[in-house]
């Protein structure tokens, strides 16, 4: 770790190996986790469709450039466009890449409507990553610190607050999208109200604005539907894609539909190494999997056992304000900080998070078993329970 730059406070542990929802270290010692590498590994680790098909393609094809046709690419292209509902996708390498494309996308429909300074709505408590763009549009402060001048662009509202927006719509004329978040990820698992979606959506379609979807933590199956947004009837017009998507190999896409999604043209934007056939392969090879494995239902099957065995273990206990998420996002809000239980379940053999200080993160893999996930459920409400009292 000597010649690495200091940018992670990394636990004092060394992974070696897994195999679906469990990790060793070099030590041997055997993890649960939790995590999925923050929502990335919704297939497990070691998954043996996925290994087979990348050691395939890599024997065959890993990267020509975006200067030729790609018949990976090509395709995968087909499938999430079909599995989201959109028209056109383009790929990346990350979710902060994702997030950049759509910003663009949302300045070039402003430039196009004759808006000389477009202005995105973006909420207090969002997280859209940590490129100058995304931090600026980012609500917390302590990812900006030190990043300063932020780019211009951006009117913060409160999350889920629906009068927020119309107060923005009434007194700004330069407004060209919205990008919300439907289920917070980082901001500590907040779940909007039922109809905050359709509301944004109704007053995108008044004033001609872009609702533009960030899906990276809560897209591809995380909550028992393809993208959360699907929970409701609502269709964005732009949406960004990630993490899940390549079960630890590296993509992003932005996908958009209507005019939204011819926005983008040669020469407007681009990436090197975005849809690679080794990429493209890994992102295909994850949909079939969890169609062909019918993993959408077994993903709520697994967040009512476990939202239940929480509520029973936690429900109105001192200290715990709060058990909440959608499908496999699970927050539990405590009332003061809580960031050491984190190496307290590394010590049980869970790998766990903590974020916004105060709200314990669960993100596991969409293959738990019924056992696994009632271990993880027990070990982490006692280390809670031990905390709170």
């Amino acid at each position: 770790m000597e010649y690495l730059m200091s940018a992670y406070g990394r636990l004092p542990v060394t992974m070696q190996k897994g195999q679906g929802p469990v990790l060793w270290d070099d030590q041997g010692r055997e993890y649960l986790d939790a995590l999925s590498g923050i929502a990335v590994c919704g297939l497990g680790h070691a998954n043996s469709a996925l290994a087979d098909a990348l050691s395939e393609q890599a024997r065959s094809l890993v990267h020509i450039s975006n200067l030729y046709n790609e018949p990976n690419q090509a395709a995968l292209g087909e499938k999430l466009c079909k599995i989201a509902g959109m028209d056109k996708a383009f790929f990346c390498n990350s979710g902060a890449e994702a997030n950049e494309a759509c910003l663009k996308i949302a300045r070039l429909h402003g430039h196009k409507k004759g808006i000389e300074t477009p202005t995105i709505i973006v909420a207090d408590t969002a997280f859209h990553g940590r490129t100058l763009a995304t931090i600026a549009a980012t609500g917390n402060q302590k990812i900006k610190a030190g990043f300063g001048p932020t780019m211009p662009g951006f009117v913060v509202v409160p999350y889920n607050d629906i009068d927020a927006v119309k107060a923005v719509a009434e007194s700004r004329h330069d407004i060209v999208a919205i990008l919300m978040e439907p289920v917070q990820g980082e901001g500590g698992i907040i779940v909007p109200d039922d109809n905050y979606l359709t509301q944004l959506r109704a007053i995108c379609d008044q004033q001609d604005w872009l609702l533009m979807l960030d899906e990276i933590q809560s897209g591809m199956g995380r909550t028992g539907k393809w993208f959360a947004h699907q929970h409701t009837t609502i269709q964005p017009d732009v949406m960004s894609v990630a993490k899940a998507l390549g079960n630890g190999i590296p993509i992003g896409a932005c996908v958009a539909r209507g005019d939204a999604a011819n926005l983008i043209q040669p020469g407007s934007h681009g990436t090197t190494f975005g849809g690679n056939p080794f990429a493209s392969r890994a992102g295909l090879t994850v949909i079939n999997e969890i169609e062909s494995n019918n993993l959408l239902p077994r993903i709520s099957e697994l967040s009512e056992r476990m939202h239940a065995r929480f509520n029973s273990r936690l429900h109105n206990r001192a200290g715990v304000k709060e058990v909440r998420g959608k499908g496999l996002m699970i927050g539990i809000e405590l009332e003061k900080d809580c960031t050491e239980l984190v190496q307290q379940a590394l010590e049980k053999g869970y790998l766990i998070n903590v974020t916004a200080g105060n709200v314990v993160r669960l993100l596991p893999p969409y293959i738990l078993s019924d056992e696994q996930a009632d271990s993880i459920v027990d070990a982490v409400s006692d280390l809670i329970l031990e905390h709170v009292n």
